[in-house]
């Protein structure tokens, strides 16, 4: 639900680096990060979680988060 709005912004920002993670497919990673809820969005930087919002969110709000 959050996929293709992802897929736009990092179409859009190339100043950052943007990553989709399916948690089914990688829950080892889903756990590390701690991902309880989907779709998660964090947002790093300098190796240090910086911004996190649970649920979905239009494109601005995406937008918003990356600052």
């Amino acid at each position: 639900m959050l996929s293709h709005i992802v897929d736009e912004v990092a179409g859009w920002r190339t100043d950052v680096k943007i990553c989709k993670i399916n948690v089914d497919e990688q829950p080892e990673l889903a756990s590390q990060f701690g991902v309880m809820s989907i779709p998660t969005l964090l947002v790093y930087s300098d190796g240090k979680l910086v911004r996190q919002a649970v649920g979905a969110r239009p494109k601005a709000g995406v937008l918003e988060l990356l600052g």
